[in-house]
């Protein structure tokens, strides 16, 4: 008779527990995985928890380091400069003007147009990114950074740090505002038509407010109506996908918009001008002077600003499906590696140069390291003079790709300079050329270096310190 109880019929002349008898134990065999049990210490087995932990920086994705992975993407996405040449220069068989709509290639137009600098306008270009990218700068943070270090108690730390906290969701206002706009957006199309109509009031009304400045009334109509409505949505219809990790990002978003108000800011200041320590120097500045000074330091009018704009407006239309796949493609690479270099893992300052100079499209890229530790005076004294290095990707069409490696101490510069084939018969001059511009600028050029490419440099032969990320407490969890 079938065995209805047992998940298959038992076969005639075997006897599984004769099999279990002859099985040995092995105490200490450490290929046996032991039971994970929380609350006891067991024996050491060869139980690993990390995902593709036989993983070194190869194959897929890493899942047991934020660190390893970032590494990997950093060695595996396409250099900005290339993405920008693929999508301007129509290399490599990707021409710009086939499968474009015509507002992306209105957008184009415009970044081509910008492409297009004197000296004067790159050199706003230049300083434009430098401002956008350098959010504590000034004499102000410098002030901070400084009380920060000197500071003996922890409750001024903490307090530094809110100011700061604020400081950053106050500049990052109209990002945010931004992002609650999508997400309600996204949060409509998820729901069905009885309940997204509703919300697509309320997010006109939000958007009503946010054009008028009325920050106070948005967050009323956040906390007590958008927010409680879509809350009522995912428990009444148990949605716990798109709709609920939308209504978790709305929740961080509205708690990043009141803590940027400038109630807020001011209140926090105020906190820090109570200390001894910061009242001299801090119990000057008055309100309005303050917003002023935070409001006008971000160069959020530069030539760079605008730059960014088109080429964020012209990705977001070909991810709309206004370019061909090829133009998706460059753009995704553009955008992976601009998000690569503005990793926390990564510790130097990145810039892009694009532009049109005597009729070659040149797209730069420039990474720079203020605080470059000198190898020869590596563990000598405190005085030994700071040292910057720089290193300059330069893909010249129809030259090739140039890898420009800069270091200054003082008015010392060392320059080595690796050029395509094309250039290298000119390697001489291109040397000579380079010291007459070092010493118009009243710097001593202590060695120039022009060679033949051989392969190019990568990022962390010229900047090894992006491997300190490995001591930090990387894992994922």
């Amino acid at each position: 008779m079938p065995e209805l109880l047992g998940a298959t019929n038992p076969v005639p002349g075997y006897d599984k527990t004769t099999v279990n008898r002859n099985i040995t134990v092995s105490p200490d065999n450490t290929q046996i995985q032991n039971v994970p049990d929380p609350s006891k210490v067991v024996r050491a087995d060869g139980r690993t928890e990390q995902q593709d932990s036989n993983l070194q920086g190869d194959g897929g994705i890493r899942y047991d380091s934020n660190f390893q992975t970032f590494l990997q993407r950093l060695r595996d996405t396409p250099s900005l400069a290339d993405s920008l040449s693929r999508i301007f220069s129509g290399r490599e068989g990707i021409v710009v003007s086939s499968g474009l709509s015509a507002g992306i290639a209105e957008e184009m137009g415009r970044l081509l147009e910008m492409l297009r600098m004197d000296e004067s306008q790159l050199l706003d270009f230049l300083q434009g990114q430098f401002k956008t990218g350098t959010r504590f700068g000034g004499a102000l943070f410098a002030l901070l950074r400084s009380a920060y270090a000197r500071a003996a108690s922890e409750g001024v730390r903490t307090d530094i740090l809110q100011f700061l906290k604020a400081y950053v969701d106050f500049d990052s206002t109209t990002h945010i505002e931004g992002n609650l706009l999508r997400d309600l957006q996204s949060m409509a199309d998820a729901m069905p038509a009885s309940w997204a109509e509703k919300l697509r009031d309320l997010t006109a009304q939000l958007q009503n407010g946010i054009a008028a400045g009325n920050r106070q009334g948005n967050l009323q109509l956040l906390q007590r109506e958008i927010f409680p409505y879509m809350s009522s949505y995912v428990e009444r219809t148990h949605d716990m996908g798109t709709p609920r990790a939308l209504l978790t990002m709305l929740a961080l978003n509205v708690a990043r918009y009141e803590n940027g108000s400038e109630e807020k800011l001011l209140e926090g200041f105020h906190q820090l001008s109570g200390y001894g320590t910061l009242k001299g120097q801090l119990g000057g500045i008055d309100d309005q002077s303050l917003l002023l000074l935070l409001k006008n330091r971000g160069g959020g009018d530069s030539k760079a600003v605008e730059f960014s704009n088109h080429l964020a407006s012209a990705a977001a239309r070909a991810f709309r499906g206004e370019g061909s796949a090829e133009v998706q493609q460059a753009f995704q690479n553009l955008i992976a590696a601009m998000l690569v270099n503005e990793s926390v893992y990564m510790p130097i300052n990145h810039y892009l140069l694009p532009l049109e100079w005597d009729g070659r499209m040149l797209f730069s890229e420039l990474w720079v390291d203020p605080n470059a530790e000198d190898e020869q005076n590596r563990g000598g004294d405190g005085g030994a003079r700071n040292t910057m290095r720089f290193l300059f990707k330069m893909d010249v069409q129809g030259l090739g790709l140039f890898d420009v490696i800069l270091a200054a101490q003082g008015t010392d510069v060392d320059v080595q300079i690796a050029c395509p084939d094309k250039a290298a018969p000119f390697s001489k001059q291109i040397g000579d050329a380079v010291s007459q511009i070092l010493a118009r600028n009243d710097l001593r050029p202590a060695r120039v270096a022009v060679r033949r490419m051989d392969r190019p440099v990568t990022l962390t032969e010229v900047f090894p310190k992006i491997f300190e990320g490995k001591n930090s407490i990387n894992v994922k969890i």
